[in-house]
């Protein structure tokens, strides 16, 4: 599956538009890792913990999009973008969205 954050891919022709594909998750915070990054938020530095929660939230919601995007029968998706939100306070959610396409 090609991925593209622009509405083309070099040297390749959309033959066919399926329309639009997403995927999205929503992930709560740890208790633990609140106590932590509190801690961070003291001394400064990087909260490793929540980077890597989100790393994991958006391929999982990229792999959800690329699944929708196979079952349509698109070998190719343009046009990506990311979004983000907070749910509630201690809980939000990452949804990727773009065009599946067939492209030549």
């Amino acid at each position: 599956m090609l991925l593209s954050t622009t509405p083309w891919i070099e040297g390749k022709k959309v033959v066919k538009h399926f329309g639009l594909v997403k995927g999205n998750t929503i992930r709560a915070r740890h208790v633990g890792r609140d106590i932590m990054a509190g801690l961070k938020n003291i001394v400064g530095g990087e909260i490793t913990d929540y980077t890597k929660m989100m790393a994991e939230s958006r391929e999982q919601s990229i792999d959800r999009m690329v699944e929708q995007a196979k079952e349509r029968g698109a070998n190719a998706i343009v046009g990506i973008n990311f979004s983000t939100s907070m749910m509630m306070q201690s809980a939000s959610e990452i949804l990727v969205f773009g065009t599946a396409v067939l492209v030549e």
